[in-house]
């Protein structure tokens, strides 16, 4: 008997619950759960009893104003689906930009942006939040961290740390990919990989994925628009990325803000779906409007002997800035998140908003993907900023 398929959005501090129809690629909106401040990032336990809810009062980014309200929560998932909030969430010392569980669900390791740090808590054996883990050793958590996820061996912990773009009156922070070995939820430092030579300049790792098989780890590198696939030896990445391939489907064109953001990999590891996101805008009739760019999800058939990715789609969301993305268990879906509303120019010179949304699409047997429909969310100028999916247990 398949399980049911559920999928979870954030929006501000509520999580919101979701059945999802995967003959009909439809969406049923169900309950919600307010959280102690907004959703950051979510992580389902391996028994998908319970997810983990890292949440932060702080705005995004480079920001003087760090925030009062930063937690780790754990949240029981019914066997509907239902969200509850369970045991008492735990203090963090800052906006954790990230985290996650380790592969045996005994640890959450969470990112923290500004400053890079890294903390490690353990998950009680009913799923709550554990006590802080302290840490015997110091690791350098470079500059920015934006994830941290142990390597399938649960062996090595990967830390990619973006850097930041220079400025006006700031120059370039460099970024790199830690590497950290991981027992008994101790991190030691082991690498500090910068996979294009230049000390980490023009260098911005955001997230990483796993073939789910193959030693092959695959980078999304925000700023320069690419996707890296390094070979993972034992313990130690290999620096050189063996492919570096744009996510892009056409070339950049500089005078637009363009990245890419979230990257994860098809169950069957045949593909590897990269979004492409862009959101600057100008004054125009007393709106802050879309100027151009590339808004898209990249997909990617992954060569099952050699890892190289070939990109043989890209396909709009039809939404700006999509910032996350999931894939459910059997494969037959995508959901794209974006973050925010948007104001669009009209062909006859008016403009639009283009609501948050979340878009929906079938998958092929090739990869590709077929838009299904749309769900246009009221978001209340609150950031829809994470949403994925999973099956309940059956």
């Amino acid at each position: 008997m398949n399980s049911r398929t559920v999928l979870y959005q954030s929006v501000g501090e509520q999580l919101t619950h979701f059945d999802v129809d995967v003959e009909t690629a439809t969406l049923t909106r169900r309950g919600s759960v307010t959280l102690p401040s907004k959703v950051q990032y979510v992580w389902a336990h391996p028994s998908r009893k319970y997810l983990t809810v890292s949440t932060s009062d702080a705005p995004s980014g480079n920001t003087p104003d760090k925030g009062k309200v930063h937690c780790l929560c754990a949240v029981r998932v019914d066997t509907d689906g239902a969200l509850a909030l369970h045991g008492e969430p735990q203090p963090l010392p800052s906006r954790p930009i990230h985290h996650c569980l380790d592969r045996t669900g005994n640890y959450a390791l969470s990112a923290f942006c500004n400053p890079s740090h890294v903390t490690v808590h353990r998950i009680n054996a009913d799923g709550t939040i554990g006590a802080q883990v302290a840490q015997n050793t110091k690791v350098d958590t470079g500059i920015y961290a934006h994830q941290v996820v142990t390597a399938p061996s649960n062996r090595i912990v990967i830390f990619p740390a973006r850097g930041n773009d220079g400025r006006p009156g700031k120059p370039e922070d460099p970024g790199a990919i830690k590497v950290f070995g991981f027992k008994d939820g101790q991190l030691t430092p082991l690498q500090s990989v910068d996979a294009v030579g230049k000390g980490g300049m023009a260098y911005r790792p955001r997230h990483v994925d796993f073939h789910p098989t193959q030693p092959w780890m695959y980078v999304n590198v925000e700023s320069q628009n690419e996707l890296h696939m390094h070979r993972i030896d034992g313990d130690s990445v290999i620096e050189k990325p063996l492919f570096v391939k744009t996510t892009l489907a056409a070339r950049h064109d500089p005078q637009f803000h363009q990245t890419n953001s979230a990257i994860h990999f098809h169950p069957s590891g045949r593909f590897l779906y990269v979004a492409n996101r862009a959101d600057s805008t100008a004054d125009f009739n007393g709106r802050k409007v879309f100027t151009g760019g590339e808004n898209s999800i990249a997909v990617f058939a992954i060569d099952q002997t050699t890892g190289e990715p070939t990109r043989i789609q890209s396909v709009d969301p039809l939404t700006h800035h999509v910032r996350t993305l999931g894939i459910d268990p059997s494969g037959r879906l995508l959901v794209t998140a974006n973050i925010r509303d948007m104001w669009v120019r009209e062909s006859n010179d008016g403009i639009r908003a283009a609501p948050t949304a979340l878009t929906v699409f079938r998958i092929g047997d090739d990869g590709k993907l077929t838009f299904a429909r749309k769900y246009d969310m009221e978001s209340g100028g609150k950031l829809q900023w994470w949403a994925g999916m999973m099956g309940l247990p059956a």
